[in-house]
Formats: C-alpha cells, structure tokens, sequence
C-alpha cells in the first residue's frame, strides 16, 4: 500500500491501520459475536501479516484493556507508528474519563512505558461525546502541546464524538478521528474541513463495528478526500487480508 503523509505532519502512515482494541479487551465492546483475547502467538501472526500487506499503522488506548501492553512486549518499536490515546481508561466493567492537564501527562508517561518506547507518534484525546467542554474548558490540546514541545509525542489529536467537536479539533489540532461510513455521514463536514486545513482524518467504525458490507464500506470511505487512513480491528488474519485487497 502506498503510504499517506497525515495532514502537515511528517508521519508517513498507510491508508489502513490495525485497531487492537480486541487485543486487551473483549468486554462492554459493540461488536456482532463475542471473542476470546487472543493468544501472544495469535497477535504475534497477525501483525506479521498486517506488516506483509503494507499496514505500518496501529492504534490502541489506555481503554483497551492489555492492548498497550500486549504490543509493547511484541513489536519492534521501529517498524510502526502508533497511535494511541488520553483520557479514559476502562476499570471494572466501565469507562472513567479524566482530562485535566496532570492525568494527560501521567497518561502519557504511562503509555510511554506500557508500549516500551521513548516518544508516541500520535496521542488523541479519547472523548466522552462532550467534545467542546473538554477543549475549552479543560484545554487539552494546551495540555498535548506541552507533551510535543517535550519530544514525547509527534502529532495530536481528538477522536471526537460530535460535529461541533471534531471541527475545533481540526481547527486546533494535528489530527481528528472521526467515525465515517455508508450509514453514518453526519461528520463528512468534519472530513472536508480538516482537508481543507491539512489536517489528518483518521476513521473509525468504517465498518459500522461489523455490521456493514466490508468491501463496500471500505471503498467507499476511501474515496473520501481528506481520508488519511480507516482504522479496521480484527482478530482474522484472512479478514485483514479481504479489507486490504479490496482496496487496491
């Protein structure tokens, strides 16, 4: 796969990434079956396939249960950008958000030693849905700035849960995750705006978590300009291998 430069930074990250949110937690998730957490050689042969197909592109979040972890222990550092995110955390059985300026820095302190590595290619602000409070009121992205004048992580972002929101983040920052998908437009605007500021567009539930034809959806986001890459979760080798041939 040809690889995208993510709006003005100089991340160079392929057109599909890999979600890992099923490599550390299968519980309270929104996904058609439930799935057992794979085994370390599960994960092990899935990211040797991802890397195969040209994917060089992972993101994961303190919320995904042992996903930081898992690949902190398994990856070569050097081989993959990563995204990964502050905010919430999961903690028995429910999501808990805390976005002031401290519980950022630790956040990211934490995923610096959890993924083994001294800088984060990309950090996003994991929303609650109330976008504009948290980036007026609780100025994360003053926060996040702090963290990359620091050198500890390259670009940032939100992954945003409203219109509204994802077009201060676009406007304020690096990066913006939307969600974007034949069912679901409400955030095309999002999408056209960042493109026309360059900023990166990183899409979620591409896929509607499952429900949605993968080829169809897949090639339909991607011909949306200002898409940078799809991030596309999965446990299945042979599936990752359907998403990323449908595309070309």
């Amino acid at each position: 796969m040809r690889l995208h430069r993510l709006g003005s930074t100089e991340l160079m990250i392929s057109p599909i990434g890999l979600g890992t949110v099923k490599l550390g937690r299968n519980e309270g998730v929104k996904y058609p079956q439930p799935f057992d957490l794979p085994t370390d050689k599960e994960i092990k042969h899935l990211l040797e396939v991802a890397s195969e197909l040209g994917i060089n592109f992972l993101d994961t979040a303190p919320a995904y249960g042992k996903s930081e972890e898992r690949l902190g222990q398994l990856i070569n550092r050097k081989e993959w950008i990563i995204s990964t995110k502050v905010g919430e955390e999961f903690i028995d059985g429910k999501s808990n958000f805390n976005f002031s300026k401290s519980a950022i820095h630790l956040s990211v302190e934490r995923s610096l030693k959890r993924l083994r590595t001294d800088y984060l290619d990309i950090v996003l602000v994991h929303s609650n849905g109330d976008d504009e409070r948290i980036i007026h009121e609780e100025n994360v992205f003053t926060s996040l700035e702090e963290l990359k004048l620091a050198g500890k992580i390259r670009a940032y972002g939100m992954s945003s849960k409203t219109v509204a929101g994802g077009l201060l983040a676009a406007q304020l920052s690096d990066v913006v995750m939307v969600t974007f998908n034949p069912a679901y437009l409400d955030e095309r605007e999002v999408i056209a705006f960042a493109h026309k500021k360059n900023k990166g567009v990183l899409i979620k539930k591409a896929l509607g978590s499952g429900h949605l034809n993968a080829a169809d959806a897949m090639q339909f986001v991607l011909q949306e300009p200002g898409v940078s890459s799809i991030i596309i979760g999965t446990l299945n080798p042979e599936h990752l291998r359907e998403n990323v041939n449908c595309c070309k």
